[in-house]
């Protein structure tokens, strides 16, 4: 279930459900290749795609569903079905980003690109003082910036590592995380002017892809509350509610995380996958974590006090993966009303008893 078989001359790689991100990665990079997976190695394939795919090679590729050639699952019937573009179209069409409503995904067949061994990529580190003026440097840089370059603003607590200085570390960091899918040389360029921030820390160099894919894995273990929003723009009043929930953060392991958008997740038409608001410029991403039972309630409530603090600037949209369990007004968010009605009529075909509802439910259509 977590085989990954690749074909270099027709640039597409055949993939188990079981597999992760860690694993589909190792397996395309013996032959310099990647399509678009989750920024955490052990992230499964399957759930990241199915529910749209959002990860650091978006803007020079499109997300992971946008790469789907096609899809084999186990029906809500017991039947074994391929969907594509040729087959099932319009249960292919769900399967990009309407998550595992429709069936058992088994095999994932995508297209893939010419990627790395070797990237530049990394983090840039300030403290957290610096948050303001750094925010607004990379607001103004980051989504105009050209595709090759996936990128999000970070705040984060210094880890105790040899890498961070012993001042900053247990204090709230701004970072910048980087990954620029082109030509190394190329890339210093890119960033030049973020450089010239002056980060205090600067981990940003050629590094082989499959180990930034892993740079920010998380350990096992920690309770976890998601959520985000879409926004249009984010002007400095949005931004300075970002950066101030960024140093109010109640765990050392939570995280205040913005990214752009743009670039080739906007070159596919609205109409051509179920997720609606692709051309969104920025993601805002709280992301509340913690290691001790007694903590979930202050993150909790961090993470949704920010959303209605930031809630002026947003544009009602969603990026599913991006939250957890909040209701079906915010699962109808992420779709718009006519695809809404258009993905539970594909339910209605594929599983009128609504067997699969263990996800970001879609009921069936009735008669």
């Amino acid at each position: 279930m977590n085989a990954v078989e690749v074909d270099p001359e027709r640039r597409t790689a055949r993939v188990g459900a079981g597999a992760t991100w860690g694993e589909f990665d190792r397996a395309t990079q013996e032959h310099g290749l990647a399509t678009t997976g989750g920024r955490v190695s052990t992230t499964g394939v399957a759930g990241l795609t199915l529910g749209g795919g959002s990860g650091w090679l978006e803007r020079r590729y499109g997300l992971a569903c946008d790469n789907l050639v096609s899809v084999d699952l186990v029906t809500a019937d017991g039947r074994t079905v391929t969907a594509s573009e040729d087959e099932h179209p319009e249960l292919f069409w769900a399967l990009h980003g309407g998550g595992g409503n429709f069936g058992i995904a088994t095999s994932f067949e995508f297209a893939v690109h010419p990627v790395g061994p070797e990237v530049l990529a990394g983090l840039l580190l300030w403290p957290g003082d610096a948050g303001y003026e750094v925010g607004r440097a990379y607001r103004d840089m980051a989504f105009d910036a050209p595709d090759e370059l996936g990128s999000a603003l970070v705040f984060l607590t210094g880890p105790p590592e040899e890498f961070i200085p012993v001042h900053l570390q247990g204090q709230t960091l701004a970072a910048i995380a980087i990954l620029w899918a082109g030509d190394v040389t190329d890339g210093e360029d890119a960033i030049a002017d973020l450089r010239a921030l002056g980060p205090e820390v600067d981990l940003v160099g050629p590094m082989p892809y499959t180990e930034f894919q892993c740079m920010i894995d998380d350990p096992p273990g920690l309770g976890n509350y998601w959520s985000a929003d879409y926004h249009d723009t984010f002007p400095d009043e949005a931004l300075d509610t970002f950066v101030k929930y960024g140093f109010e953060r109640p765990s050392p392991v939570s995280q205040q995380i913005l990214v752009p958008w743009g670039g080739a997740i906007a070159r596919v038409s609205d109409e051509a996958t179920p997720m609606t608001h692709r051309d969104v410029r920025w993601i805002s991403h709280p992301f509340a974590m913690w290691d001790v039972a007694e903590d979930a309630t202050a993150n909790i409530d961090w993470a949704q006090s920010f959303r209605r603090d930031i809630a002026a600037h947003t544009n009602g949209g969603v990026y599913l993966n991006f939250i957890g369990h909040e209701g079906e007004e915010r699962i109808k968010a992420a779709f718009g009303d006519a695809k809404f009605r258009r993905l539970q009529q594909v339910k209605a075909d594929w599983d009128p008893s609504n067997v699969f509802q263990g996800n970001q439910n879609i009921r069936p259509a009735t008669s």
